[in-house]
């Protein structure tokens, strides 16, 4: 495992990218790797990516171990990562672990190496869902626009797993760096992103959670390759399934994800939302709350009407509309995207996109980021009595001791409470039980986020002077100091914000902004 494969980079040439680091693990339904069941490869005609013939993903035998094995997650002996690589800086942050900078003693080549606390892994469930993303990553390693795995190394306290190192950055923020945007540049990024689809769904994998944020630039070049890095939702395709436990990104949910009963095509839809933003700086379908934004989704009427639109060729809204087609089984597929005029023929204008797509991008990242910030100085104020609360509440529904309850028993413990859950809100294993991690998370969003005394302490973090407002100022120091946005990003952040034009953001207009639709990835059964 040791090895690696990917190329070497310099110490300094590692910023930005952390968030595409952030490991964020959801629980899933454990799945085993498919024969394929005869399916066919997707047609040749493509001339971006043609998948080479292969042969089914074979999942080596275990060999019994000459010596007593510990109960590991792997089903190997303890390895420590320590003595192949040297551990650096903290690249990104997630709930189950931290990704760091690592070099390989031997070599001198850097890599990234997420490390993943196995104490939080506290089901069987959890073991599994490690276990499968990692041979998905093994799986997919050394195809185009996907991260190379390089090793996977577990000791007493965490699962480590080494992949490349991709050192360019975020796609949006390369985007926003450039300045300037066209159709085809939008189209070389679509190329990328569809590619990924494509290759995974040959190779009998179902991403389920395609983002822009699960997407790094290899190097800082003007043409670097893009990979993408988190597969922590996906799943070996079990041909002829309908898969029904609703997966994903509020923003890039397909209607039948919300519906329970969906295949791969979900994937595509997803990169239709993608390359919507890529042309437009805002998401097709857009809502204040998360049930707004299904809701939309559902709906599925599209705005080509507003400003770029009218600006945008008729090739490019041909390609989004297909792709963002209501009926899967109408919906274009990855290989047809690929071979699309639009993508094939050079259709794509090298004229500049309105300069206003790029200030609607950086807004809607910094939105999230913002709300983020301002999550994590809520739970970090939680005390220890509120945590026990919680804690004794799912003992409570907990009867047989489990570890685990369902999700109908969780929404009437809280319906006793006088509370209510969304099921787009409770954060649901694949086996449709809840354990104790989901439940927190999930009961501290309705009870603790929206309980003012939490949104105050939040609020004061901005508001530095205690003046009741954040200014202009304090909001650019925060989000400066956590590298989240430039000048012009707060400017429109206050004016999305501020409703009432005074050019500052009392508490009532942070508390709105903060009970919004949030971008935080969903799984439930």
């Amino acid at each position: 495992m040791g090895q690696c494969c990917s190329r070497a980079t310099s110490p300094d040439s590692v910023q930005g990218g952390a968030n595409g680091y952030g490991y964020s693990h959801q629980p899933k339904q454990a799945q085993t790797p498919p024969s394929y069941n005869n399916a066919q490869p997707p047609p040749q005609a493509e001339v971006w990516y043609t998948p080479p013939a292969m042969n089914p993903p074979v999942v080596p035998p275990v060999v019994a171990p000459s010596k007593p094995m510990p109960d590991t997650i792997l089903g190997k002996q303890y390895e420590d990562v320590r003595s192949v690589y040297s551990l650096g800086k903290e690249l990104g942050r997630g709930q189950f672990g931290v990704t760091y900078l690592c070099t390989e003693i031997s070599t001198g080549r850097q890599y990234a190496c997420k490390s993943i606390s196995k104490r939080k892994l506290v089901s069987k469930a959890d073991k599994e869902d490690i276990r499968r993303e990692i041979q998905i990553m093994q799986h997919l390693s050394g195809q185009p626009n996907i991260v190379e795995f390089c090793g996977a190394y577990e000791d007493k306290g965490s699962v480590h797993v080494v992949m490349e190192l991709c050192a360019g950055g975020e796609l949006f923020d390369r985007i926003i760096a450039k300045g300037h945007y066209s159709e085809r540049a939008a189209a070389t990024i679509c190329r990328g992103v569809v590619n990924v689809v494509n290759v995974c769904h040959f190779m009998g994998v179902m991403h389920r959670d395609l983002k822009p944020e699960n997407f790094l630039l290899a190097t800082k070049d003007e043409n670097a390759v893009l990979k993408a890095t988190d597969f922590g939702l996906s799943v070996f395709i079990e041909e002829g399934k309908m898969y029904r436990d609703i997966v994903g990104s509020a923003y890039y949910v397909a209607p039948e994800v919300l519906r329970r009963n969906y295949g791969k095509e979900i994937d595509v839809w997803s990169a239709g939302v993608i390359l919507y933003i890529l042309l437009s700086g805002v998401p097709p379908f857009w809502a204040e709350t998360e049930k707004g934004i299904f809701d939309a989704i559902l709906q599925g009427e599209i705005d080509f009407e507003s400003q770029p639109w009218p600006s945008i060729s008729e090739s490019a809204k041909d390609l989004v509309r297909k792709m963002l087609a209501q009926d899967p089984k109408k919906r274009i597929s990855s290989a047809q995207v690929l071979q699309h005029p639009w993508l094939r023929e050079g259709e794509a204008s090298d004229k500049p996109i309105d300069s206003a797509v790029l200030s609607r991008m950086k807004q809607f990242r910094a939105m999230n980021k913002l709300k983020k910030m301002a999550l994590k100085v809520i739970a970090s104020n939680l005390n220890e009595e509120e945590i026990k609360g919680l804690k004794q509440m799912f003992m409570n529904m907990d009867t047989d001791n489990s570890g685990t309850i369902t999700y109908e028993e969780l929404k009437a413990g809280l319906a006793k409470l006088g509370s209510k859950l969304s099921e787009a809100e409770a954060d649901v294993d694949g086996n449709g039980s809840i354990d104790y991690v989901e439940f927190i998370t999930a009961t501290m969003h309705r009870h603790k986020l929206e309980r003012d005394e939490h949104l105050f302490k939040a609020f004061q973090y901005f508001d530095k002077d205690n003046s009741g407002f954040i200014t202009r100022d304090e909001l650019e120091t925060a989000l400066i100091e956590h590298e989240m946005g430039d000048a012009d990003t707060i400017k429109d952040i206050i004016s999305e914000v501020d409703t009432d034009n005074d050019g500052r953001i009392n508490y009532e207009e942070f508390c709105a902004m903060m009970r919004g639709g949030m971008q935080q990835p969903i799984r439930l059964k």
